[in-house]
């Protein structure tokens, strides 16, 4: 199809620390910042939520969703650095969809870890 969007290009978002929420980024998710994240193929979902939605906390208006491999080890070693992670296997480990943990960023943005079923 001609003339039409092929993924994801960069997220852009404001920080009060920009220099040190990238090395964050960097250092605890393996996100490079300005520069080139070569990424696994695979699907992007791209989804509004109502205004309303309880998802993620009401006072910021995105979430940010990474597809992640061994979910288990990323979780265990984002609390060895001292990272709280929020996990609910009752809720967010689902055969059909996958399963999800949550932590925030130094500036309190929600990042869901997400491992895609197999």
């Amino acid at each position: 199809m001609a003339g039409h969007v092929t993924g994801i290009g960069g997220i852009f978002f404001r920080a009060a620390d920009p220099d040190a929420l990238a090395k964050w980024y960097a250092e605890h998710l393996g996100v490079p910042s300005f520069g080139p994240w070569p990424q696994a193929a695979a699907p992007s979902v791209f989804a509004p939520f109502q205004a309303d939605t309880g998802y993620w906390p009401d006072e910021k208006q995105w979430m940010l969703n990474l597809r992640v491999e061994g979910l288990d080890a990323l979780v265990a070693r984002l609390d060895d650095a001292g990272i709280a992670v929020e996990t609910r296997p009752d809720e967010w480990d689902a055969p059909e969809t996958g399963r999800f943990a949550r932590i925030a960023d130094p500036e309190g943005n929600t990042i869901e870890l997400w491992e895609p079923p197999a």
